[in-house]
């Protein structure tokens, strides 16, 4: 009888793959679509919006979340005075892999005079998963700009704790070709025992980074912390020429995050757009 050989040998999983590129141009007083790129599971939506020259873009996964060995990758182009506002239509949801990471990248050119506002939803943390994700952008000398990354670490509702899995997200944004903010968050291993450590967040499982390089960015600092309480912080240095403020925020749970997020958000994006009729995305409604 000849033995039989085990046969350790794993089938190859089907990976979720995507690109998403589009470009805006201005014509007629507004910000027009100019050239859009979809391949894979990356898809792009436009939903109209009554509010001037602003265009509103949705980045779409229709994998419906991110594992180990997908990749999706966007890049956003705004000619001279446009106004863009990109965000997604829920929260990204970045599962357990069976080996690797998701790979997300994200590349934006922000024109003279351009207005651009980078509003993604939450991004959900499941036990035993892996994600690297990228933003690289550059901003002309007059551009401004909004940006927010949030992450739950794990349902609190489902009684869900995050012990292992990897979490990187780094942040490299340029005007005029220089360097005016880098941000490498980093969480790898017992997620739960990092974020409970002194240096962490004091247990809270939500997080949320706010970014804007706006003029007049300081007179917004007050009315910031005021809503945000003693669940975060605001800063502004002045670099280049121009002023950049920096929102920290930890919340016990993704729901209680965005309560403290949104008057955030939409403070910031209306003096941004300085748009009487325009404060967030729809989607991004409670």
């Amino acid at each position: 009888m000849i033995p039989r050989v085990a046969d350790d040998s794993r089938p190859s999983m089907q990976r979720t793959a995507g690109i998403g590129r589009f470009s805006v141009k201005r014509s007629g007083g507004r910000t027009r679509l100019a050239t859009l790129y979809q391949e894979g599971a990356a898809k792009i939506r436009m939903p109209r919006v009554h509010a001037g020259e602003i265009l509103e873009a949705v980045l779409i996964n229709t994998a419906g979340g991110l594992t180990g060995g997908d990749r999706l990758s966007w890049q956003v182009d705004l000619e001279k005075g446009t106004a863009v506002v990109l965000t997604t239509p829920t929260c990204e949801k970045i599962y357990r892999s069976s080996g690797g990471h998701a790979e997300v990248e994200t590349r934006v050119r922000v024109g003279d005079e351009a207005c651009f506002a980078y509003l993604p939803q939450e991004t959900l943390v499941f036990e035993g998963s892996a994600l690297n994700r990228r933003l690289d952008v550059d901003l002309a000398g007059s551009a401004s700009a909004l940006f927010v990354e949030s992450a739950i670490f794990g349902r609190q509702a489902m009684g869900e704790t995050v012990r292992r899995a990897c979490f990187a997200d780094q942040w490299r944004i340029r005007q005029d070709g220089r360097l005016i903010h880098a941000d490498n968050l980093r969480f790898d291993g017992d997620v739960d025992a990092l974020l409970h450590a002194r240096a962490g967040t004091n247990g809270r499982i939500a997080i949320a980074t706010v970014l804007m390089v706006h003029a007049g960015v300081e007179g917004l600092v007050d009315g910031i912390r005021a809503d945000l309480g003693e669940d975060g912080g605001a800063s502004v240095w002045r670099i280049a020429g121009r002023d950049k403020l920096v929102v920290r925020i930890v919340a016990e749970s993704g729901f209680a995050l965005r309560k403290k997020l949104l008057p955030v958000l939409l403070r910031c994006n209306k003096n941004l757009l300085g748009s009487p009729s325009y404060g967030l995305p729809k989607v991004w409604n409670l």
